[in-house]
């Protein structure tokens, strides 16, 4: 599934709620899943000498590399790899789906690529990268 359009734009953080934090349960469970995007990026095939970093953007977590290769980069840096995004918060009691998006880079947006039953559905996907939608 990847979306036909690339706005350049996240969604606004929900009102009210600081960037890193929510209520105690829901700041408990963001923690926990980045914890297991973390994880999940240790078991990738490609590029595996880089140390992604995981931060968070807007209500989700957005995976940013070391540009080894300098094909995004020639001076190297970090680059924007995926974007990791709830479709509900973590206390609102709902189960959602995840969306994951990949870095277009030479437009300077997102583009949606899956929409995932769940986090970890999302992770495999990212983790395997088979289209080299992710790790360029």
């Amino acid at each position: 599934m990847a979306s036909a359009s690339c706005s350049g734009r996240r969604p606004p953080d929900e009102p009210g709620r600081p960037a890193d934090s929510g209520s105690l349960v829901g700041g408990q469970v963001f923690v926990l899943d980045r914890v297991r995007i973390e994880v999940a990026l240790e078991q990738r095939s490609r590029y595996k000498y880089v140390h992604p970093r995981v931060l968070r953007e807007g209500l989700g977590w957005k995976v940013v590399s070391p540009n080894c290769s300098r094909n995004i980069e020639r001076d190297g840096g970090e680059i924007d790899i995926a974007w990791l995004v709830p479709t509900q918060t973590p206390d609102s009691g709902v189960p959602g789906a995840w969306l994951l998006h990949a870095r277009d880079h030479v437009n300077g947006c997102w583009v949606l690529k899956q929409r995932a039953p769940t986090l970890a559905a999302a992770l495999d996907t990212l983790v395997r990268d088979e289209a080299r939608d992710y790790w360029v």
